[in-house]
């Protein structure tokens, strides 16, 4: 076993590194199987014999349920800090245990506290804009606070009327309009996790040659946590980036939220990349996901950028009513596979995946998710296999 390490904050990769996989519940099964196929296909078609990737399953969800009692054995989470990386298809929480949400649960156990999305369009899938081809944005979305940090209490409860009290005694709340019927929940937003996020995306955009760092937040109302994400981030990129700003290669700038949504439609081109807070992240992810095709095609990977820690996943569900019929599209995990590939310095992999894929797209093949009604889908192994024989 040979594991990716981290040296004076450089990710130092073995030729044959051992990264950790997680198949994932409903259809996670049909679309790991066959993606794995196409990344050792594209890992041989560029480097032939002199470097390959050790798989190694470790469990979570239902299969961890099933064999452990838990659906997040410690030693998964374990594995996964040792290996520094690692890939998963979509995981279902089952009813009735402790954790909320197995995919929020790994990245607050590991503090990936970035989430990462770039969404672009591919040439022949349907889109409902008239110039898809316009949408090239990528997505850092804060993954650690915000309401997804999970601190409320539920209506009713003696714990939320321990907390309506303070609220109205301590500290002269009148803003409750219906205090015995509320539930409460809390919205931390600090300025550490504001600045570390919009660093990366910062970082990203320079390496990346791109001008354009937004900033999207609901500070005209929340003007503490949201304005305090806005001002954080001018502040930061003032301090840390002002040669930059100066000689034109970064332009930080900032939009309301709700117009931000209106213009991704509009004028999508006038972004490059965007950073959000952990809610706003959540609707804009799926949205500009709809503008290219549909999450089936949107990657996704969850970072630390100064552990070196990141989990690469599918963004998408886990579709148990075609679960184990060959039918799901396997997209969206093998461009976060991409991300992967390119996240550890195999760029080329990553280049030839998406080439792939693009040529794939043209030909006009597609699982059932993205196939125009006129054309025959293909199974998931069939599309797997298409997309291997544009590699080879």
């Amino acid at each position: 076993m040979t594991r990716i390490t981290m040296t004076s904050g450089t990710l130092v990769v073995p030729d044959n590194p051992t990264i950790p996989f997680i198949e994932g519940d409903g259809i996670g099964a049909d679309i790991w199987e066959n993606s794995r196929a196409v990344f050792d296909a594209a890992v041989s078609y560029t480097y032939g014999s002199t470097r390959h990737v050790e798989w190694k399953q470790v469990l979570a969800g239902k299969k961890a349920h099933a064999q452990c009692g838990t659906s997040l054995p410690s030693e998964t989470i374990e594995e996964i800090r040792r290996s520094l990386i690692a890939i998963k298809g979509p995981l279902e929480t089952p009813v009735g245990e402790g954790i909320r949400s197995l995919n929020v649960a790994l990245r607050q156990e590991l503090d990936l506290y970035a989430c990462v999305r770039p969404v672009r369009y591919f040439a022949g899938i349907e889109s409902p804009l008239k110039h898809p081809e316009n949408t090239d944005i990528t997505i850092f979305r804060e993954n650690t606070e915000d309401i997804y940090a999970g601190i409320e209490w539920n209506a009713g409860t003696s714990e939320v009327r321990k907390v309506i009290d303070f609220l109205q005694h301590n500290m002269n709340v009148t803003k409750i309009r219906f205090p015995q019927t509320s539930s409460i929940g809390i919205k931390p937003i600090s300025r550490e996790g504001s600045e570390r996020l919009i660093r990366s995306a910062i970082e990203y955009a320079l390496a990346h040659k791109l001008r354009h760092v937004t900033l999207v937040h609901k500070g005209n109302i929340q003007k503490f946590t949201e304005g305090g994400f806005r001002r954080w981030g001018y502040e930061l990129a003032q301090r840390e980036y002002a040669n930059e700003i100066a000689d034109g290669r970064l332009e930080i700038n900032d939009i309301i939220a709700d117009n931000f949504l209106q213009q991704i439609l509009l004028n999508p081109q006038r972004f490059d990349v965007v950073a959000l807070t952990n809610l706003n992240g959540d609707y804009a992810s799926d949205a500009l996901a709809a503008q290219v095709g549909g999450i089936g095609i949107s990657p996704g990977a969850n970072i630390n950028y100064a552990s070196g820690h990141a989990i690469f996943e599918a963004t998408h569900g886990t579709a148990p009513d075609i679960a184990g019929q060959n039918k799901a599209n396997p997209s969206s995990l093998l461009l976060s596979g991409c991300m992967m590939f390119e996240y550890i310095g195999w760029s080329k992999v990553a280049d030839v995946i998406r080439e792939a894929l693009q040529k794939t797209f043209a030909a006009g093949l597609f699982t059932a998710d993205l196939a125009p009604s006129a054309r025959t889908a293909l199974s998931t192994s069939d599309f797997a296999q298409a997309v291997i024989d544009q590699i080879s």
